[in-house]
C-alpha cells in the first residue's frame, strides 16, 4: 500500500472538498470509493486520511463560487510562499493560517486565475495513502495561458516541465524525476461555456474507469468527460458529483 508519512516541499498532497451539502457528498464518495465518512469531516481509506469533506462558506457560495475540490501543495513555509506568490504576479487571499495544530495554510490565486492552496505541516502531513483504488493520484491544472502557468509554478515550486503535445499545450509537471500533475491548454467549449482556471484532483478508480463512471451516475453524479484512453495504456474520466464539484478519475500505471 503507498502510504506516506511525510511529503517533499512543492508535492501535491491533500484535497478537500467545499460543498454545500457535507452529509450528501459523503455518501456519494463513501459508495464511489470506499471512504469511511462519518461526522468528522476528514474522510478516510484503510484507516488513512485521504481528504475532507466540508461545508462551503456562505460569503463563497454567496459569491457564486460552485462547490469544488480545493488542491493542497505542501510547502516548508505557508508565510514566505505566498509572498513569494505575490512577488510572481498571484492574487493574495489573506494572510497564512493555522489550522489547530494541524498545519498552517495559505491561499492565492495564481497568474491565470486559479486558486491553489499551500500547506505547511504539523501534526497532518497530508493524505496517509496515494496511488491507490479510491485515493489521491494527480492534480491537474486547466488554465487559458499555460506558458502563464508554467513560468509561475516552476518560480514558486521548483518545478520542471515536460510538454507531451507538439504545441506544447499539455504538459507533465515534475519535482526532480517525479512526476506531480499537469498543466493544460483549457479547450474551446471549456472557454466559450465560461469555465475558469482551476486545479482537479484525480483519484484512482475503484474499479474501472467506466464502472466508476456508471456508478456515479447511478449516485447522481454526471459525467462531464470520457471516459476516455491515454497514450500510456490508461484511461481517465472527468466527472461531477451530485453537488456540481469536478473531479478526475484514472486507471492505468500508477506511482509508488
Amino acid at each position: 500500500m503507498p502510504t506516506r508519512t511525510s511529503y517533499r516541499s512543492g508535492t501535491f498532497c491533500w484535497v478537500d472538498l467545499s460543498t454545500p451539502d457535507p452529509e450528501a457528498a459523503k455518501a456519494f464518495y463513501a459508495e464511489l470509493f470506499g471512504w469511511s465518512c462519518d461526522r468528522h469531516p476528514i474522510a478516510r481509506l484503510e484507516g488513512e486520511a485521504v481528504a475532507a469533506i466540508v461545508e462551503q462558506d456562505a460569503a463563497e457560495s454567496g459569491r457564486g463560487v460552485p462547490p469544488h475540490w480545493n488542491n493542497y501543495v505542501s510547502v516548508e513555509d505557508a508565510d514566505a510562499s505566498v509572498a513569494r506568490a505575490g512577488e510572481l504576479g498571484a492574487t493574495i487571499l489573506g494572510d497564512a493560517f493555522d489550522i489547530a495544530d494541524e498545519g498552517r495554510i495559505g491561499v492565492v490565486i495564481d497568474p491565470t486565475g486559479a486558486a491553489l492552496c499551500m500547506w505547511q505541516p504539523r501534526s497532518h502531513i497530508g493524505a496517509g495513502i496515494v496511488n491507490a483504488p479510491g485515493a489521491l493520484t494527480w492534480n491537474e491544472l486547466g488554465t487559458a495561458d499555460v506558458e502563464a502557468a508554467t513560468g509561475f509554478y516552476t518560480a514558486l515550486f521548483g518545478w520542471q516541465t515536460q510538454s507531451v503535445t507538439p504545441d506544447g499545450g499539455y504538459r507533465i509537471v515534475k519535482l526532480g524525476e517525479r512526476s506531480n500533475g499537469s498543466i493544460r491548454q483549457q479547450g474551446p467549449e471549456e472557454r466559450e461555456g465560461g469555465a475558469p482556471p482551476f486545479w482537479m484532483p484525480y483519484f484512482v478508480a475503484a474499479d474501472s474507469v467506466d464502472v466508476t463512471a456508471t456508478t456515479a451516475g447511478e449516485l447522481g453524479g454526471a459525467a462531464m468527460l470520457g471516459p476516455l484512453d491515454l497514450p500510456n495504456g490508461g484511461r481517465v474520466a472527468a466527472l461531477a458529483d451530485p453537488q456540481g464539484a469536478v473531479f478526475g478519475v484514472l486507471e492505468g500505471e500508477l506511482d509508488d
